[in-house]
């Protein structure tokens, strides 16, 4: 088992923290790409609106949160060490690994089981945690 990432909000006011301030790196982010696609002033106007930018603090939010990966058998062991995290999984049950991200903000542990494809299977668990359980979470604090 490993981990990649780097954090897993403890607390609520952790995770609203952390989003609020991935705010101006967003806004950054969104500036060069529109720069780097060639856009005017009056096309950045038109099309990077605050969704455009929302949108990119979720994706930078999400790609920073900690997920363990390894063998069904290490994620078992994982939910036996911590019985009171409410488990959302999705996959399938029949193939041998799983990427997990443990939320202690909200006692919940998301997790995606694949075969083979770890890089799909990591971003896709990233999006379901923060689709799950900090969109909710972060937007509580606005």
């Amino acid at each position: 088992m490993d981990t990649e990432g780097e954090y897993a909000p403890a607390t609520a006011a952790a995770a609203r923290e952390r989003y609020e301030a991935l705010g101006p790196t967003a806004q950054v982010v969104v500036t060069q790409v529109a720069k780097a696609m060639e856009m005017d002033a009056d096309e950045y106007d038109e099309r990077v609106t605050g969704e455009v930018v929302e949108t990119a603090r979720e994706a930078l939010f999400a790609s920073l949160l900690s997920v363990r990966v390894g063998t069904r058998e290490e994620y078992e062991a994982w939910l036996a060490d911590n019985p009171d995290y409410e488990v959302q999984e999705v996959g399938s049950d029949h193939v041998d690994n799983v990427a997990w991200h443990a939320a202690p903000a909200t006692g919940t542990v998301v997790a995606a089981t694949f075969q083979d494809e770890r890089r799909a299977a990591v971003g896709t668990l990233r999006r379901q945690a923060f689709g799950r359980v900090y969109r909710d979470l972060v937007a509580d604090g606005d």
